[in-house]
């Protein structure tokens, strides 16, 4: 029986205590924490810990431990319970040294890799708002379908407003987040990015030309929403504490929407008209090789964390086209690593604590969740990781060989793949084109996963009747 309570109180014991921990978040596998000193963190006991699939970014200050869908939350919210009561109980105790607890908010520490932690605080700002996204996008696919069949007239409208609120909001959520993520005070970020969906911009000239309510989206957010906490932190490092009561809260507004007005709705707007080119573009001329490049290398990005650094090119493609082209592509990374896993359950038939990692595993794969797979089975081996990557790359040129013929595959929400993405599917031709493309892609992507890894995916002397490598060997094969 799993127990929540005790994997949380060991993940605080090894990452260097209560005092070491200074944020707590999670996405939708993966604890996340911000630890003050790294050398603190037992790696090697960490990743041994059961229920632990994978660390990633020891040595950093910005600590990720893969747990998981479902059991994170539950962990995460042990963490901090704990957390808070450590705190509590060293107040009480009169030791004022201690780190306050933990929260969701606030600025994590350095890390190494400035571009690594740059995506990771981008994707910081965006992963919190999957939950909403993934809802409103079903229902958005579900209404879809009911407004085609002329099914339920009545209902559909209110459908279509309960799916549509969030989106149309959506800037005002990112500017929240972008500020509480970078250390700002979260309402002054929402409200300078509400300036960008507010109707009345659209009275607004900037450079000759009208701006449009919405113009630049979640990028002209994501920016106005950074511009106003460097300048309400310039404020509040100058202003007496009587001033700063009412001038920094009123120079970070006027200040930072004024410059999202006349400056960055429009330069946003522009990168975001670029992506949407850019990705038509790409999939209309270079479908096939795109769609082998992107569904054959996303499973690196996934493995380092990164691949939530993408969330706002897709929030833009969907408030752009009302889909994005991309994550069908990426998906496919998924069903590759799916093949591979299945081949590797079939070849090694006699390990069986790998076959019982597969066999618990497999689910989550086939529902798009492969931290499970690349954490227990794939990475360890070596090999079957490259060879799943062959077999994403050959599911996504096949979806993206259709793109090229004009028939582009796209998810309405982001957060869902493999068999979890079919009830957000649609493209240009309808959901129904779009379904069957997506359909063959992920066969296409099993078969492939599954063939290279039986063929190149062991090393010489692994038998069908063998266990599995060594752990030296499997260090060498990958």
């Amino acid at each position: 029986m799993r127990n929540d309570s005790a994997t949380a109180s060991a993940v605080l014991a090894l990452t260097g205590g209560p005092a070491n921990i200074t944020h707590v978040t999670h996405c939708l596998t993966r604890l996340r924490l911000t630890v003050t000193d790294p050398a603190a963190v037992d790696e090697g006991a960490l990743r041994d810990l059961p229920g632990v699939l994978g660390v990633i970014g020891a040595g950093s200050a910005s600590l990720q431990v893969v747990l998981g869908p479902g059991v994170v939350g539950e962990v995460t919210a042990e963490v901090e319970r704990q957390l808070a009561a450590a705190h509590a109980g060293a107040v009480e105790a009169g030791k004022g040294t201690q780190a306050p607890p933990a929260t969701p908010t606030g600025s994590p520490g350095p890390e190494k890799g400035p571009v690594a932690a740059a995506l990771r605080r981008v994707a910081n700002v965006f992963v919190p708002l999957i939950p909403a996204l993934i809802g409103c996008g079903i229902i958005a696919g579900v209404n879809g379908l009911l407004t085609n069949a002329g099914w339920l007239p009545g209902l559909t409208p209110a459908l279509a407003a309960i799916a549509s609120g969030f989106m149309a909001l959506i800037a005002v959520f990112v500017g929240y987040q972008t500020a509480k993520e970078f250390g700002g005070t979260p309402i002054l970020g929402g409200a300078v990015a509400a300036v960008v969906v507010h109707p009345g911009v659209a009275k607004v000239t900037a450079f000759g030309v009208h701006l449009s309510p919405g113009q630049g989206g979640v990028l002209g957010a994501l920016a106005a929403a950074l511009l106003a906490t460097r300048i309400e932190k310039w404020c509040r490092g100058r202003l007496p504490g009587a001033l700063d009561v009412l001038l920094t809260p009123t120079v970070t507004v006027l200040a930072a929407g004024l410059a999202t007005l006349y400056g960055l709705m429009y330069a946003a707007g522009a990168v975001a008209t670029a992506i949407g080119t850019g990705a038509n573009w790409l999939l209309t001329t270079t479908g096939a090789f795109a769609g082998l490049l992107l569904g054959g290398l996303f499973l690196p990005l996934v493995m380092l964390g990164l691949h939530q650094a993408l969330i706002p090119i897709h929030t833009t493609l969907i408030e752009q086209q009302g889909y994005t082209v991309l994550l069908p592509l990426l998906a496919m990374a998924g069903a590759g690593q799916v093949g591979g896993a299945l081949a590797v359950y079939v070849r090694l038939r006699h390990d069986t604590t790998l076959r019982t990692t597969i066999r618990s595993a497999l689910p989550a794969g086939l529902l798009g969740v492969g931290e499970p797979l690349i954490y227990g089975v794939s990475l360890p081996l070596g090999r079957p990781f490259v060879t799943a990557c062959v077999g994403g790359a050959a599911g996504g040129a096949f979806v993206g060989f259709f793109a090229m013929l004009g028939e582009k595959v796209g998810a309405t929400a982001i957060g869902p793949s493999g068999w979890a993405l079919f009830p957000l599917l649609t493209g240009n031709q309808g959901p129904a084109p779009a379904l069957a493309i997506y359909a063959g892609g992920l066969l296409t992507a099993y078969a492939t996963g599954f063939a290279a890894t039986l063929a190149f995916g062991f090393p010489r002397g692994t038998t069908p009747r063998g266990t599995a490598p060594a752990p030296a060997e499997r260090t060498s094969a990958s």
